[in-house]
């Protein structure tokens, strides 16, 4: 069973940063592309960031400049770290990734829990 575990989330004053964290673990799996989606109350999900497997980069015009998508292979997690951050911003943050479990052979898609981002003074 592949599960992602998010962490990082947390209260921030506006012009603050915060790195959210999200790791794929599990047996006898391989990531693809990974990204970031956040939903702010009353709001639909929307994408924030994605990378693919070779790092190649998407950022929503929103956080462009001001947020960073990064991914570690070898532990099969993807960062997300946010600087400037905005009262806008605030929302619930979840990551997927594009998963293809080897045995038996199954390519889907996986969410994680969320982790709350809040950005208020």
């Amino acid at each position: 069973q592949v599960q992602l575990v998010e962490s990082g989330g947390g209260l921030v004053q506006p012009g603050g940063s915060l790195k959210l964290s999200c790791a794929a673990s599990g047996r006898g799996f391989s990531v693809y592309a990974m990204g970031w989606y956040r939903q702010a109350p009353g709001k639909q999900r929307d994408l924030v960031a994605t990378i693919m497997g070779g790092g190649s980069t998407n950022y929503a015009d929103s956080v462009k400049g001001r947020f960073t998508i990064s991914r570690d292979n070898a532990k099969n997690t993807v960062y997300l770290q946010m600087n400037s951050l905005k009262p806008e911003d605030t929302a619930v943050y979840y990551c997927n990734a594009d998963i293809m479990v080897w045995t038996p052979p199954a390519r889907s898609t996986y969410w994680g829990q969320g982790t709350q981002v809040t950005v208020s003074s």
